[in-house]
C-alpha cells in the first residue's frame, strides 16, 4: 500500500467526528472544497471508501470506523508529544488531566493532595469531575478513576483497591446503639438504596422495616448526611475512612457488604500513554496512599 497522506489526517479525524463536511470545515477554518479534496485523496490513496454519501452529510462505514480508532490514538499521541516538549523546552510543570468521581475526589482525593504537591511539585493535576463517563481520547485525559469492574473499552488500566460497604453513623447516633444491636440498626433511619440495605441487613437476619429516608446520586453527599446525624449510611469504606478516623463517623456494625459489589477503584488511561512518567508517578502515588487508607481502618479497627 503507498503511503498515508499524513496531512489529511486531521481532517479525517474531524470529519469522522462531525460527520459533516461543513461543520469540519468551520472546525478547521478550511473551505468547503479543500475538505472535500483532502477525503477523496485520503480515499483515493487508501484504495477504498470511507464513508457513505448522503446528500450533504456522511457516515463512516466499517473501514473508516476501524481508520478512526487508530487515527485518535495516533494523534493524541503525537499531541501529547508536542505538549510534553513544549513544556520541557520552556521549563514549565508538566500537567495532568485527570476525570474522577465528585465523591472520590471530595473524600478522598483532595484531602491528600497536599502529599502529592511535596512529593510531585513537578506535576499539576487539572482534576475533573463528573459522574459521567467520559471518552478521555475524544475529551483529552490521561487518565481516570472508575468505580466498578469494567469493561473499559478502549483503555488501559489497572485495579488499585476494592472497598466494601460499611454502616457508619455519626457519634452521637452510634451512643444510642447497642453494638451489634442489628434489630435497633434497622429501626434507624437509613440513607441509601433500599435494594443495598435490603442486602446487608439480610446478612444478619433483619429486614428493612418501610423505606430509606434518603437516597443520593453522590457517596460524597450521603457521606455528609451521615455526619450531621440524618441517618446511617451505608457506604464504602475508602470514601468513610477520613471522617471514621477522625470521629467524625462511627462504624456501627462488623458486617460488610462485599458479595457482589462493584466496588473495586481501577486506574485507567488510553494506551498511548503507558510510558508517560508523569502518569506512572500518580498511578504509584494513589497505589500506596490507598494501601495506607486500608492499613489505617485495620489498625483502628473500624
Amino acid at each position: 500500500m503507498s503511503r498515508l497522506p499524513l496531512s489529511t489526517l486531521p481532517t479525517f479525524r474531524e470529519a469522522a467526528r462531525s460527520e459533516n463536511l461543513r461543520a469540519t470545515a468551520e472546525r478547521l477554518h478550511l473551505t468547503h472544497s479543500a475538505v472535500s479534496q483532502q477525503m477523496r485523496q485520503l480515499e483515493q490513496q487508501l484504495g477504498f471508501r470511507l464513508f457513505e454519501r448522503r446528500g450533504r452529510s456522511l457516515a463512516l462505514n466499517a473501514a473508516g470506523a476501524a481508520l478512526q480508532r487508530s487515527v485518535e490514538a495516533a494523534l493524541a499521541m503525537l499531541d501529547e508529544g508536542v505538549r510534553a516538549a513544549t513544556l520541557a523546552a520552556e521549563g514549565k510543570v508538566q500537567t495532568l488531566r485527570i476525570t474522577v468521581l465528585p465523591s472520590f475526589a471530595q473524600r478522598w482525593l483532595l484531602p491528600r493532595m497536599t502529599r502529592w504537591r511535596e512529593r510531585q511539585p513537578g506535576i499539576t493535576l487539572e482534576i475533573h469531575t463528573s459522574q459521567a463517563v467520559i471518552d478521555l481520547q475524544r475529551e483529552g485525559f490521561h487518565a481516570a478513576l472508575r468505580s466498578g469492574t469494567g469493561p473499559w473499552r478502549g483503555l488501559a488500566g489497572e485495579q488499585l483497591v476494592t472497598s466494601s460497604l460499611i454502616a457508619v453513623g455519626a457519634p452521637a447516633r452510634a451512643a444510642r446503639l447497642r453494638p451489634g444491636d442489628h434489630a435497633a440498626l434497622a429501626a434507624e433511619p437509613l440513607l441509601g438504596g433500599a435494594e443495598q440495605w435490603n442486602r446487608f441487613l439480610s446478612l444478619c437476619g433483619c429486614k428493612l422495616r418501610g423505606k430509606t429516608v434518603a437516597e443520593f446520586n453522590d457517596a460524597g453527599l450521603m457521606l455528609q448526611a451521615a455526619e450531621q446525624d440524618l441517618g446511617v449510611a451505608l457506604a464504602s469504606e475508602l470514601l468513610a475512612a477520613d471522617a471514621l478516623q477522625a470521629g467524625r463517623l462511627v462504624r456501627l456494625s462488623p458486617l460488610t457488604l462485599a458479595d457482589g459489589e462493584p466496588l473495586p477503584y481501577w486506574f485507567v488511561y488510553p494506551p498511548q500513554h503507558a510510558q508517560l512518567p508523569a502518569l506512572d508517578a500518580l498511578r504509584q502515588w494513589l497505589r500506596e496512599e490507598m494501601e495506607l487508607s486500608r492499613a489505617m481502618l485495620t489498625e483502628s479497627g473500624r
